[in-house]
């Protein structure tokens, strides 16, 4: 593997968020582990796809982090 495969760089909205895999979407919402980021993808499903399940999922991982914290 080389260097440039591993990276710290976190995840984009658009990289959770798009896939055709609903199990890859489960996962990129899954991993966020902070509200900036949640609301970041939050923001970002609103302004392209505006899909009401994946906003259900983000809701529900909101309540998650509250809960957590």
């Amino acid at each position: 593997m080389s260097e440039t495969d591993c990276t710290d760089e976190p995840l984009t909205p658009a990289q959770r968020l798009e896939s055709s895999n609903p199990r890859l979407i489960d996962a990129g919402i899954t991993t966020i582990t902070d509200m900036e980021t949640l609301q970041a993808c939050v923001a970002y499903e609103n302004q392209h796809q505006k899909r009401l399940p994946i906003l259900k999922l983000l809701a529900q991982r909101a309540e998650e982090l509250r809960e957590e914290s």
